[in-house]
């Protein structure tokens, strides 16, 4: 994550906490920022130096005015202004991030080989809230070379109770002792 991305999205985001608009910019800017990064030339359109800046600025008028909080169309101006565009997606993830913290939600992925049942899933959210003590936001993601079991991705740790793991395991194991 850029320098620009972490001073530029915690700063927006304690704006939203100070006015009460902590969700509703977290849901528009993640719309915009996923906007963003599918026009990639849009984004080097608004980057471009020999662009006046007004003009720039002007364009991002006409795309969002009325359709976002004044609040995140500002930001973008602003965003446009310093030069700083490319770091929408930086910006945005510092904002969740920042969002979570505040909020007490942890994000997790628990990566299977076949999708888990909401049953499986709720339970999972349970467990990891219990122990963790935060609000567990659950990502679900599919790998077949899992075979079984679940690798969890929370916090940035993984813990990996896979069947393919534990082969992995047994593996080094018994070159170890060979």
């Amino acid at each position: 994550m850029t320098e620009a991305g972490k001073m530029y999205g915690n700063a927006l985001y304690e704006l939203a906490a100070d006015e009460k608009l902590e969700d509703r910019l977290l849901d528009e800017l993640t719309q915009v920022s996923q906007l963003m990064c599918a026009q990639p030339d849009y984004i080097k359109l608004l980057s471009l130096p020999s662009l006046p800046r007004a003009e720039r600025c002007k364009a991002l008028d006409e795309v969002f005015s009325g359709k976002i909080h004044a609040y995140l169309l500002n930001f973008l101006k602003l965003l446009c202004e310093k030069g700083e565009m490319r770091s929408l997606p930086d910006c945005q993830k510092q904002y969740k991030a920042a969002y979570n913290e505040a909020h007490g939600i942890l994000e997790a992925v628990a990566v299977t080989a076949v999708p888990m049942t909401d049953a499986q899933t709720d339970a999972l959210r349970e467990k990891l809230a219990r122990i963790t003590g935060k609000t567990i936001s659950l990502t679900q993601r599919e790998d077949p070379a899992c075979m079984g079991g679940v690798r969890l991705e929370v916090g940035g740790t993984q813990l990996d109770g896979t069947i393919q793991n534990r082969l992995d395991e047994l593996g080094r194991l018994l070159r170890a002792t060979v």
